[in-house]
């Protein structure tokens, strides 16, 4: 079947949390949460590190809302169920609708590390892919060196399948590093 024949929900709640796809005119607030949390940021992700306008923002989230659309990425956004905050980004990439499997990506807005809030959101997107996507495997790639990353499998269970060593650079380009591949299957 077409992926795009899919019907699943755009949004759904865990304890804390709201979590759903990007819509236009999201580009604002997330862009203003990579610019409070670039010095973090830019360390790990490419689009941090290069920097990026409002409105080059806002084009990524009107392109990340298309994709999700036609089931070819599907970003999620993550904001504090009560003060309606913008937490953080998450979503389930480098999709294979044969298996399926998918790849679960995320950042914080730095002002808010530290609470849990992408434990949660990670385990709640978990839970959405196996559930209502049908998902027999999740994994999430990190840089090694990258240990707040890495602490979120590791919390949620997932195993570490392997390290794959000279894998990637730095986002500067400037070394080789290893990434390290953890996965949850269907049981």
């Amino acid at each position: 079947m077409n992926p795009i024949l899919l019907d699943f929900p755009h949004e759904f709640e865990t304890d804390r949390l709201l979590i759903r796809m990007p819509k236009p005119g999201d580009g604002k607030t997330v862009y203003d949460a990579i610019k409070a949390s670039s010095s973090e940021l830019k360390r790990w992700l490419p689009f941090a590190y290069k920097g990026q306008s409002e409105e080059e923002t806002e084009i990524n989230i009107r392109e990340a809302h298309s994709q999700f659309l036609k089931r070819e990425d599907l970003r999620l956004l993550i904001f504090h169920k009560d003060t309606g905050q913008f937490i953080g980004t998450s979503g389930l990439h480098r999709i294979n609708w044969d298996v399926p499997k998918f790849e679960v990506g995320y950042w914080i807005d730095s002002r808010f590390s530290g609470n849990g809030y992408i434990t949660e959101a990670v385990e709640g997107i978990t839970q959405f892919a196996f559930h209502e996507l049908k998902a027999k495997r999740i994994e999430i790639c990190c840089d090694s060196k990258n240990t707040k990353s890495r602490a979120i499998p590791e919390r949620l269970g997932f195993q570490l399948e392997g390290i794959l060593r000279n894998d990637d650079l730095s986002v500067d380009g400037s070394e080789l590093r290893d990434t390290c591949i953890y996965a949850k299957v269907e049981q």
